[in-house]
């Protein structure tokens, strides 16, 4: 009897995923535990595993197209006779003309993951893991309902186009934005030395990051409505903070989260951070680890042309701080966007107003360490 091979559900806001690759062909043998396939989900390219011996059998889902959770993707024949050695055929975008009210000649679909063969006999199950071993969870989460898009008619007006579908992770970013457009948001807006700070990650060899999460994460512990969250039943308080840290992975946005930044070492931190700094970048991060901040920090600093900026508080947070490039003598402007139902100005005041004082005296960034 064929065993279905399905998108597993990999997070709590994952409603479907997109196909990357198989990593096997139609007729391969198959152990339990072999990568068989790729998938990419919000924000992380997953591994999906044989659940049971066998042989991949077709016909398989095309790469590169989206399977919502619990579709079908291919099959797990027991026997080698049994197994359908059909290929799936190469995805190809799908390409719009505008601009003379004619529609380009568009190029061959690829077949839909619904046109897969779904026996009654069927038996469906599903495994996936990240770089660390991860299997599916159950349950299929709600997808959000239409977004704001761009006007065809404008679209039309203007030169030719195509339409290039976005990748899953600017996707999930689209997504939170748009929830996050919807909070009642103020900023309040800093000029604060960061020379200090600089020096001690130069000297400790620790990245700027870390330090600037830990400084944040010190600063909420004295100011614990910045770990809080609205929600219409009242406010969440959390018992732990964890700082959601943003990456540019070139494809897209990523925040890998810092769990219990305050109480932690640095040297702990600086472990978890290099681990999942390098997952980002690869896009092996799993959901675990980029889910869940309670605030959020997103540095600029890199880039010296940046002299202030602000970001949209993600979801689940009542603020996100914004660190732009460091001027002359260190000078650098924080911006700190607030969720204005859960603190107020002088709250931001107050927490930018601490946050100056560790900045400027680092070693109590260390101090915490020494406690432990």
């Amino acid at each position: 009897m064929p065993y279905a091979v399905t998108m597993p559900a990999l997070s709590d806001t994952m409603g479907a995923g997109r196909l990357v690759k198989w990593t096997k062909k139609p007729g391969d043998k198959i152990s339990k535990g072999d990568v068989i396939a790729e998938v990419e989900t919000d924000k992380a390219v997953m591994e999906v595993e044989a659940f049971e011996n066998g042989y991949l059998s077709g016909p398989l889902a095309t790469e590169g197209t989206e399977a919502s959770v619990g579709e079908i993707l291919g099959y797990i024949a027991d026997k080698a006779d049994e197994a359908a050695t059909v290929a799936p055929e190469a995805a190809a975008p799908t390409a719009t003309s505008a601009g003379n009210g004619d529609a380009a000649s568009a190029p061959k679909q690829a077949v839909p993951v619904s046109a897969v063969l779904a026996a009654s006999t069927v038996t469906p199950r599903s495994a996936a893991r990240p770089a660390a071993r991860l299997h599916a969870d159950a349950g299929r989460p709600a997808r959000l309902g239409p977004q704001p898009t761009s006007s065809r008619s404008e679209l039309d007006a203007g030169p030719p186009y195509q339409i290039e579908r976005a990748s899953a992770l600017r996707e999930a970013v689209a997504r939170s934005v748009i929830a996050g457009a919807a909070t009642p948001t103020f900023r309040v807006t800093a000029q604060l030395t960061l020379e200090p700070l600089m020096k001690a990650a130069r000297d400790r060899h620790l990245p700027l990051s870390l330090l600037l999460a830990r400084a944040c994460a010190l600063t909420i512990a004295a100011h614990p409505l910045f770990n809080a969250a609205y929600t219409p039943g009242g406010l969440a308080k959390r018992d732990r903070i964890d700082v959601g840290i943003a990456v540019d992975d070139d494809g897209g946005l990523i925040t890998p989260v810092l769990r219990d930044a305050a109480a932690r070492s640095l040297a702990d931190l600086a472990a978890d951070w290099a681990r999942m700094h390098e997952q980002a970048k690869s896009r092996r991060l799993a959901p675990a680890n980029y889910s869940g901040a309670t605030f959020y920090l997103s540095d600029l600093g890199v880039f010296p042309v940046v002299h202030a900026f602000d970001s949209i508080i993600p979801p689940g947070a009542s603020a996100i701080l914004s660190v732009a490039a460091a001027k002359e003598q260190g000078a650098t402007i924080f911006t700190l966007a607030c969720d204005h139902r859960v603190v107020f100005g002088a709250d931001a005041a107050r927490f930018l107003a601490m946050l100056e004082e560790l900045l400027t005296n680092p070693d109590r960034l260390f101090a915490e360490d020494a406690k432990q």
